[in-house]
Formats: structure tokens, sequence, C-alpha cells
């Protein structure tokens, strides 16, 4: 590579939107498809309904702290959480 070349990619702008894009739009659909796959598979089979329904509890807890940290709302769920104990004044 030539200097020019070098100089001209230490300048662009760095970040991860395309990689989080394509987490979104890929990985996170397939992981959602093998769990509701697992689930049917481990407890529909045998009638276990009330252990599906308790691993179905801990998925919807998993999937909405993944979107708390997707949607960047994390931060407003803290401080009102933390606004639950402290009082201002």
């Amino acid at each position: 590579m030539t200097t020019l070349t070098l100089a001209t990619l230490a300048q662009a702008e760095l970040d991860t939107n395309n990689v989080q894009g394509w987490i979104l739009d890929n990985i996170i659909p397939l992981v959602l498809l093998a769990v509701a796959l697992l689930l049917l598979w481990l407890g529909g089979g045998k009638g276990d309904n009330a252990g599906v329904m308790r691993r179905l509890a801990g998925v919807v807890v998993a999937l909405a702290i993944v979107g708390l940290a997707v949607s960047g709302l994390g931060v407003d769920v803290g401080e009102w959480l933390a606004g639950l104990f402290t009082t201002t004044t």
C-alpha cells in the first residue's frame, strides 16, 4: 500500500453500525427460530406444557433484555428504577 492510501484509510471514521445491523437482521431471527423449535421439541412431544411455559418465561425475559440493549432505552429504565428508590426535591 502506498502512503497516500494508508493516510486515506486512517482518516476514515470507523464504527460498528454495519456489524450491528447485520446481527440484528440475521443472527437474532435465527436464534429466535432455534429457541422456538427447541421449545417445541423438548416439551411439545412429551405433553409437558408447564415445563414449556416455564422455559418460555425465561425466553421472554431474555428477549426483553436484548430489546432494551438494542433500542438504547436501558439508561431510561435504569433512571426510572433509581427513581423508585430515591426522592428528588
